[in-house]
């Protein structure tokens, strides 16, 4: 069975490095233009990118979720944008992925991605447990309105995978989840992704104004404002995907620097310092990564409440640790860090969102010492 993924491992990243080295080539322009990553998401739909992570059985290519953790992270030493927006489309895949290897459904989704390479665009960063919008009962189902931000991918999407919260007459406020077509009537992207970073993400706001939402299409119906294992599932498949993005933004500025202190011939004294202190701090983030993997351990996990304090909290680490590699990078560069054509400045921008993912550092802080505090044997 390790063979066999290390298999798959390969391939996929062979393909990763091919595709990777043709988006490098058009990164600076995204960036300058903040213009979403279009003609590189045609090139992974061609590859099928989209649909790599699901099961065989329902059409995917059957790649576990740890190697897809390598897959976005070696694609973001080519173009951060790509791999984080890509990133944002598989965690939506991972949790059905999870469901369904775990007989609660998930399957029908699966399958109409693997055979149409669907978009999955997510709002749940900024919806969280008390979600936003509102929701009125019509017949057959209810009429939503909201407006969705960081809705990486939008400008592509074509499934929205959202929540509202509800005032259920008998059972009170809820949160209600469920996925809105992007060619929904009442359906439209803003034009409003301008940004220090990871400018080619295409995350615009989504507007939806009185769109109909059918009583068959809710898949999730939980307390507002109360923590959810659903949460737990979908963070512990969720974090290690997007953060393996910003340890492979501070590989790259690792690299970078490395590349350009070995062909100086005028080394400051306190340039292996420096350099010494950026290893220990990308070694920090790649350690806390894989053991975020870890805890994911391909699916196989329960929707646990301590899984979700320790993703969190790993994912705070990484999130810093990663920031820290990138910033004494430019330190040890000098004053070509500053120069946007040396490769660095961008990617001390791009790391930068790497704390704004949920939770953020104060929201983990509070989540965690709330759970430490009520939990039976720490």
């Amino acid at each position: 069975m390790q063979a066999q993924l290390r298999a798959i491992d390969i391939q996929w990243l062979d393909v990763t490095h091919d595709l990777g080295r043709e988006f490098a080539k058009r990164e600076a322009d995204y960036d300058r233009e903040a213009a979403f990553v279009k003609e590189n998401y045609l090139r992974l739909k061609e590859r099928r990118f989209f649909s790599a992570a699901i099961p065989a059985e329902l059409g995917g290519e059957g790649v576990p979720h740890s190697q897809m953790c390598d897959i976005l992270r070696v694609m973001a030493w080519y173009s951060p944008s790509t791999a984080l927006a890509l990133s944002m489309h598989q965690h939506l895949l991972a949790a059905n992925i999870w469901k369904y290897k775990k007989g609660q459904g998930g399957e029908a989704i699966l399958k109409k991605v693997a055979e149409n390479q669907l978009v999955l665009v997510s709002t749940g960063a900024r919806d969280w447990l008390e979600s936003n919008g509102e929701m009125q009962k019509t017949e057959g189902g209810y009429l939503v309105t909201a407006q969705k931000h960081f809705a990486s991918q939008s400008a592509v999407g074509d499934l929205l995978v959202t929540s509202a919260p509800y005032h259920d007459p008998e059972s009170g406020w809820q949160v209600l989840h469920f996925p809105v077509p992007f060619s929904s009537k009442g359906l439209t992207v803003k034009d409003d992704w301008y940004t220090l970073g990871m400018r080619g993400t295409g995350s615009h706001t989504v507007k939806l104004e009185n769109v109909f939402v059918a009583e068959s299409a809710i898949v999730l119906r939980r307390p507002r404002g109360e923590f959810h294992p659903f949460w737990a599932v979908v963070l512990t498949v969720a974090m290690p995907l997007i953060m393996s993005v910003y340890v492979g933004v501070a590989e790259r500025a690792a690299q970078i620097v490395i590349q350009q202190a070995k062909g100086s011939k005028l080394r400051k004294p306190h340039l292996h310092y420096q350099i010494g202190e950026m290893n220990n701090e990308l070694t920090a983030a790649q350690v806390q990564l894989q053991d975020m993997v870890r805890i994911c351990n391909n699916y196989d996990f329960q929707p646990l409440d301590r899984n979700a304090h320790e993703i969190l909290t790993r994912k705070t680490n990484v999130a810093n640790a990663a920031m820290r590699t990138v910033a004494k990078a430019m330190e040890a560069a000098g004053g070509q860090g500053f120069f946007n054509s040396f490769g660095l400045e961008r990617l001390f921008r791009d790391v930068q969102g790497a704390q704004y993912h949920p939770l953020q550092e104060k929201d983990q802080q509070l989540f965690s010492g709330e759970f430490l505090l009520r939990e039976e044997g720490n």
